[in-house]
């Protein structure tokens, strides 16, 4: 494959092919709070790597994979660098990437090379595995719901059940692992859920209130029952939460809205396994949505190895 380098222009070696890559301006907030974090306040120290490196000593250090998966997050990598570099007043770093965001990579896999001041790539270390770990560890549990998925027509989406300050880079790395977006939050798209509904008085009271306060927003409502999701699609929802219903409960449902309302899309939701994805795909929903995506995941293993000499 061939390596993706950083260069001055605005590239974002590793992103997702095909993929815009998570936003640009959180990522770098991120970072920023994480490098406060770890550095303490702005520009902040690193007095271990600081008083044992001479800053004009440089380096080559590969990101290399400890296990299995997919990997996710390696374009938060030059953005700790950036960052680490000015805060410190070191000279850049070169960062090449051999295997990017979305590959499939087993383990001892150089994923990507790092040259540069030998101190900034010790003081970066920690944050970018942090980052990369994370993200890497919702794409490899997303890609196993995308595989029990495999040739159906139903798709896994994710849920803002996402980690403060991290969901534009934990959302990414869903779709590094085959899986889908739903809505990033609560401005661009409507939910409405069993509160909103008792608040209201109804589901059709509750879709007419959003679509007089925020018409062309999109609308998506929670039914529990056939009725209520008949009565959302009657009232002009968009995109239907099927929650917590049997495989046969859910069979039925889909059959009553497909049709008086074939173009709503459906999502299946409610206490979900990886044994039960291809039953419940089944049924003719569009999307199984998995909250354990972003909020259940264990970190894919990485690690940064400084070359010896």
């Amino acid at each position: 494959m061939t390596a993706l380098e950083s260069d001055p222009t605005g590239a974002r070696p590793g992103v997702l092919p095909g993929d815009p890559g998570p936003d640009e301006a959180a990522i770098d907030r991120l970072v920023a709070v994480a490098l406060d974090e770890d550095l303490g306040p702005t520009p902040g120290r690193d007095v271990t790597s600081q008083a044992t490196i001479a800053a004009t000593t440089t380096g080559t250090a590969d990101l290399v994979a400890r296990a299995d998966g997919v990997v996710a997050g390696l374009v938060a990598v030059p953005v700790v660098l950036r960052q680490v570099a000015q805060r410190l007043d070191l000279t850049p770093a070169t960062f090449v990437v051999h295997l990017p965001d979305g590959s499939r990579v087993r383990r001892g896999d150089v994923l990507a090379e790092l040259v540069g001041p030998v101190q900034l790539l010790l003081v970066a270390e920690r944050t970018l595995l942090n980052l990369a770990s994370r993200a890497s560890g919702v794409a490899t549990h997303t890609r196993r719901w995308a595989d029990a998925l495999a040739g159906t027509s139903a798709r896994v989406l994710d849920t803002r059940k996402t980690t403060p300050g991290l969901r534009a880079l934990e959302k990414y790395a869903v779709r590094c692992g085959g899986g889908t977006n739903k809505r990033m939050g609560l401005y661009d798209v409507a939910m409405v859920k069993d509160n909103h509904v008792a608040a209201a008085g109804s589901v059709t009271a509750a879709i007419d209130a959003v679509r007089a306060r925020f018409p062309g927003v999109a609308i998506q409502v929670e039914a529990d029952t056939r009725d209520q999701a008949l009565e959302a699609v009657a009232a002009g929802a968009d995109f239907l939460l099927l929650d917590n219903m049997p495989t046969p409960v859910l069979a039925d449902v889909v059959a009553a809205v497909r049709a008086v309302a074939p173009g709503a899309e459906l999502e299946a939701t409610g206490n979900l396994t990886l044994d039960r994805a291809a039953e419940v795909a089944g049924t003719g929903v569009d999307y199984l949505s998995v909250g354990g995506l972003t909020h259940s995941s264990p970190i894919l293993d990485l690690a940064l190895d400084l070359r010896h000499g």
